[in-house]
């Protein structure tokens, strides 16, 4: 083979050197190991088994400024600022998939273990609780997709969750006398597919964070079906509050059909039952929809009816506080639309699943415990000492 010589002469800098065959036996010996050359160096520092040939740290980079960004090729910019390194998209696309993959395989498993410690009955709580809340909220969105489901339809619900404490929580009163809080810790988990898969993922957040060791378990949500099912399976303790703003969101579409978009007669219309909502007088609501004689207003009777248990607003703003889930609607904004719903694009849903774990636990300020020291334990290098 022919060999590459280095002569040190005091400080060098240099690259790889590499072996290549001389004859055609050698190159064909090479070849039936599916290889076309020897990098003795890479071999000597444990990377030629390492995926893109390039070090773990550099692919934990690399994933980092792929979930941040607008987009991969935004990533491959914005990597060549920070570290002068071309890396072009498809490579930042990869490493950010073989990443996002063992953050997820490993998410997977806890979730598994929680639901498995769930339906054997050996989860074990204290009899004395913790003095405090535990706040979990959920919600869905739609995700575009480059797969068709049985229907035709390329869309697909990216659920959410989020979960705090009242420990996570800094409240004060500001200048005019008003409650504010600041939620300061929190925990997202995103699933792209069912319910029964994502509720492992929710539970085995609710564990991590203290569900069964607070006095009190509060579940904020719109009001969906899906939310109210699983609340019921999962956390049968819990209190379940539907998210107000949205049932505002409702009492206005309701008056804007009723009152034909006329703004001088639904508006007036719709604050008055909010304000009768919020001060807890559901039931002057209810009786002022059934006189209305209307189909839209029989759909917002329906739906408060179905929810009367869970809209005793001035009892939840005494006891917790929070009668809305803003905490995950801003989350779905910041953890899945700011980077997986840019105009004009379609996702791999298993690629979308592991952009979707890793922004999960950036913005859950979780990236170093979750991220960085499972793939260093994963990707290990032996130790190595070299003479020259």
């Amino acid at each position: 083979m022919q060999r590459s010589v280095l002569t040190l002469h005091g400080k060098v800098h240099f690259s790889r050197y590499i072996l290549l065959p001389k004859t055609p036996a050698d190159r064909a010996a090479l070849l039936a190991e599916n290889k076309r050359m020897v990098v003795p160096l890479d071999e000597a520092l444990g990377i030629s088994g390492l995926p893109f040939k390039m070090t773990v740290n550099l692919m934990l980079e690399i994933a980092y400024w792929a979930q941040s960004q607008c987009s991969y090729e935004s990533a491959e910019q914005a990597i060549y600022r920070a570290l002068g390194l071309r890396v072009n998209d498809d490579t930042v696309r990869k490493v950010c998939n073989t990443i996002g993959k063992l953050v997820y395989d490993m998410d997977c498993a806890q979730a598994q273990q929680a639901a498995v410690l769930l339906e054997t009955g050996k989860l074990q709580f204290p009899l004395r609780k913790k003095r405090g809340v535990l706040y979990i909220q959920a919600d869905g969105a739609a995700l575009n997709t480059r797969q068709k489901d049985a229907q035709g339809s390329t869309w697909r619900e990216s659920k959410l969750g989020v979960v705090f404490s009242s420990d996570d929580l800094y409240r004060w009163i500001d200048n005019r006398g008003q409650p504010r809080h600041k939620i300061n810790a929190r925990e997202y988990v995103g699933y792209i597919g069912s319910v029964q898969e994502f509720q492992k993922h929710l539970f085995a957040a609710a564990l991590r964070h203290g569900y069964g060791i607070y006095e009190k378990t509060v579940v904020i949500g719109d009001g969906a079906a899906w939310i109210r099912n699983m609340t019921e399976q999962l956390f049968p303790d819990a209190q379940q509050i539907l998210d107000y703003y949205h049932l505002c969101e409702n009492v206005n579409n309701c008056a804007k059909l009723h009152f034909n978009n006329d703004e001088q007669a639904f508006r007036p219309w719709a604050e008055q039952m909010c304000k009768l909502l919020k001060e807890g007088h559901w039931r002057q609501v209810l009786a002022a929809l059934e006189g209305m004689n209307s189909p839209h207003a029989d759909r917002l009777h329906g739906y408060i009816s179905n929810n009367k248990k869970h809209i005793d607003y001035p009892k939840y703003l005494q006891e917790s506080g929070f009668i809305g889930s803003g905490a995950i609607e801003s989350g779905n904004k910041i953890v899945l639309q700011k980077r997986l719903k840019q105009a004009g694009m379609r996702w791999n849903p298993v690629c979308a699943q592991y952009l979707l774990s890793l922004r999960a636990k950036h913005e859950s300020n979780l990236w170093n415990s979750t991220v960085v020291l499972p793939a260093l334990r994963h990707f290990q290098l032996p130790l190595l000492t070299c003479d020259f």
